[in-house]
């Protein structure tokens, strides 16, 4: 071991070797060495349950506390799931409520001028005339309609239409027919319109196609006992009624044969009972 003495002498020596050319002092720290020493088993375990007790601390020190959690918690609100609104089933056996519509009324339909209403009245005068058969007559008034009024457009057109279905059965009635049904027919046509002298020519002409026939020789008494030829009228609604008795039942109801209800011989002739 070394002695007090040499110990002195070694500080000195440190002292004086700190000291700079300028006069200051520098002092050195003597860095002493920690002898090495063993631990014991127990010293181990202190020193580890030490050591997890500082790491304990510092995870204490490091959480936040319950006033600052408290005031993240208010700053971040969580987000709440909207509510589903979930709709009512329908029933089945419910019906929907019909609300009836309030109709909106109609604008009134314009009034016809002076000219329009004029042109209506020549035109359904003339549109009579047609429905009898009259198509001659027909034609005349549709002519002059046209004419008088052919800036009514729409009554015109309609106007054209029924003059030219006059022209056209004008055009087949001057085409005098050959058979005797189709004698007949016309003869039909012409005492419906009134014609009687024109039946009664087609009746006859028929009747040389056809002698025997029942229904010509009624028509030609209604077309005679319609021009007051009553000895003429009950000889063919006599020939008729011989050929078929059947036609008894019409002439009891027939207004054509009104001439003749008052002759004794017509009451004979429609009727008797048949043989």
């Amino acid at each position: 071991m070394s002695s007090p003495e040499k110990r002195l002498s070694s500080r000195s020596s440190l002292r004086s070797s700190t000291k700079s050319a300028g006069g200051r002092k520098r002092v050195l720290k003597s860095a002493r060495l920690k002898p090495a020493t063993k631990r014991s088993p127990a010293g181990k375990a202190r020193a580890q349950k030490a050591s997890k007790v500082a790491s304990a601390k510092k995870a204490v020190a490091k959480r936040p506390s319950a006033k600052a959690a408290s005031k993240a918690r208010v700053k971040t609100p969580t987000k709440r799931p909207s509510k589903v609104v979930k709709a009512a089933p329908r029933r089945a056996s419910a019906k929907p409520i019909l609300r009836p519509v309030k109709k909106q009324p109609l604008p009134p339909p314009p009034q016809p001028t002076f000219e329009e209403a004029a042109a209506i009245t020549a035109f359904e005068s003339a549109r009579k005339e047609f429905t009898r058969g009259r198509f001659a007559e027909a034609r005349n008034q549709f002519r002059n309609l046209i004419e008088k009024y052919s800036t009514i457009s729409e009554v015109a057109a309609r106007a054209r239409t029924y003059l030219a279905v006059s022209e056209a059965r004008l055009r087949t009635e001057l085409t005098p027919p050959r058979d005797a049904d189709s004698l007949y027919d016309r003869g039909v046509i012409e005492l419906n319109r009134g014609e009687y002298v024109a039946a009664q020519e087609l009746f006859e002409r028929a009747l040389k196609r056809e002698p025997e026939a029942a229904h010509i020789h009624y028509g030609l008494a209604a077309t005679r006992a319609r021009l007051g030829a009553i000895d003429t009228a009950l000889k063919s609604l006599r020939r008729a009624l011989d050929l078929q008795p059947k036609l008894r039942i019409r002439a009891q109801r027939d207004s054509d044969l009104n001439s003749l209800r008052s002759d004794p011989e017509f009451d004979q002739i429609v009727f008797s009972p048949s043989e």
